[in-house]
């Protein structure tokens, strides 16, 4: 398998001014365009965005050797990653300008084992609740049949910034 990126891509940070003023949807439609780059984490884990909407997200993954526990199969971080990407996405897209968010806690269920020979991984992120202070999203990992793969849930803190 090989990565989702090629070796010229450019990863990056959204400069906290810019962030200020733009919103979630801005953000996610941004990176889709090509003016902000995709976070540094997603080239560590070979992930990418591949659709957005209001309150859902859906990031695609590869996992490669490069991820393997040592047992020999994905390990539970990598899918934790993918999770975790998907569901703080979703609730990113609803965000107004002027707020910001951070993980309070994520669980994750996986159901099935992923290799270097999985393929390409779509974990969609929706958002069950979001409120002025507290918000909730689901997501679900499957692979290119929609073969379930992990679940889970996440809680996020909606802030001002």
């Amino acid at each position: 398998m090989e990565d989702l990126y090629d070796a010229n891509q450019k990863f990056g940070c959204i400069p906290m001014e810019m962030a200020k003023t733009m919103s979630g949807a801005d953000v996610y439609q941004k990176m889709l365009d090509g003016e902000v780059l995709p976070p540094p984490m997603y080239r560590v884990a070979n992930i990418k965005l591949k659709e957005f909407g209001d309150g859902r997200a859906v990031i695609q993954g590869r996992p490669l050797f490069d991820h393997y526990n040592p047992i020999g199969t994905v390990h539970g971080g990598w899918i934790g990653t993918i999770m975790d990407a998907a569901l703080a996405a979703s609730i990113h897209t609803k965000l107004p300008v002027g707020t910001g968010f951070t993980t309070v806690e994520f669980k994750v269920n996986m159901v099935a084992p992923l290799t270097d020979k999985t393929g390409d991984v779509f974990c969609e992120g929706n958002v069950i609740h979001f409120g002025r202070r507290i918000a909730t999203s689901e997501a679900r990992l499957v692979n290119a049949d929609k073969k379930l793969l992990a679940h889970g849930v996440e809680t996020c803190t909606i802030l001002s910034v």
